[in-house]
């Protein structure tokens, strides 16, 4: 009987042994498992963070790619010039000559004359625009007196930059029509399309022309050049004035003539007025003898 108690109790004391084993090893799982899943939340939390800051380093630099690079600025030159020149062929050659040295072109040459003591003209040239300021500076050296000088400059970078968005959303709307005319079943469907297409390609070339233009006005100045010469002109001598003994024949011819010319003309009067000349005579000698004879009678009395 003694026996089966110590059996008992011995079969008691490893059960309640292996219970509080157990209940340590099941405690020992559980904060294992805590500590893992604080480590699982506190990594997921680091991995958050880490994506919200990439997120935000993303954000920031996206404005700063999509910005718009702004070209260069654009800017139209214009300048015109009024000299008073000392020699003006002399100085049209040399602006000529400066215009092909400055790698420019003459678009147009003017040359006037009022009568023979003023000359003048007018002259504008296309210049590159990073010659520009030199060759105002040489073109106002040839003159002997700057009478004008007026510069102008007109920005237009903002209307070219415009331009180039205008047509990029243009080549957009042309691709897509493009796109939906190759789908497009229907004539009439078709047809308008066409139509859409042709009037953006028109204004496609539009905003072409006008970039083309704004480029060439701004990579080349215009100068207009108004050049004045006042001359003082001096008669020349001709040989005819300095020959003298011709002179004195001539005008000794012309003495003679004019004497021989009275005396004819004397001539003339006498001889063909002779019969008038006899009675104007006769009646002169009745005259005067008519007064004698009262010139006597009185002085008788």
């Amino acid at each position: 009987m003694k026996k089966m108690v110590r059996l008992l109790a011995l079969i008691s004391l490893c059960l309640f042994l292996a219970a509080c084993s157990s209940n340590s090893k099941s405690e020992e799982a559980k904060m294992s498992s805590d500590q893992s899943a604080e480590m699982d939340s506190g990594q997921a939390d680091m991995e958050e963070k880490s994506q919200v800051a990439l997120d935000n380093s993303t954000k920031q630099e996206a404005p700063a790619q999509a910005e718009v690079e702004v070209p260069n600025q654009m800017v139209i030159y214009q300048a015109d010039l009024q000299l008073r020149v000392k020699k003006f062929e002399q100085t049209l050659q040399n602006i000529e000559a400066q215009v092909i040295k400055y790698g420019g072109y003459i678009s147009e040459s003017n040359v006037s004359k009022d009568g023979v003591e003023q000359v003048s003209g007018r002259i504008t040239v296309r210049i590159p625009q990073k010659n520009f300021q030199a060759f105002l500076h040489d073109a106002e050296g040839q003159a002997a007196e700057v009478l004008q000088r007026n510069i102008t400059g007109t920005d237009v970078t903002e209307e070219f930059v415009d331009l180039e968005s205008r047509l990029k959303s243009k080549r957009v709307v042309e691709e897509r029509l493009t796109s939906f005319m190759k789908s497009a079943e229907k004539t009439e469907d078709l047809l308008k399309i066409s139509a859409d297409l042709a009037a953006v390609q028109e204004e496609i070339e539009t905003i072409q022309g006008r970039m083309k233009y704004l480029e060439n006005q701004t990579s080349l100045s215009t100068i207009h050049i108004s050049l004045y010469e006042n001359k003082v002109i001096v008669p020349n001598l001709e040989d005819e004035d300095l020959n003298t003994w011709d002179k004195t024949k001539k005008q000794f011819m012309k003495s003679t003539n004019m004497l021989l010319a009275a005396i004819s003309g004397f001539i003339v009067f006498i001889v063909g007025n002779l019969p008038i000349l006899g009675i104007i005579a006769i009646a002169g000698v009745f005259i005067m003898l008519y007064i004698k004879k009262v010139r006597k009678r009185n002085g008788n009395d």
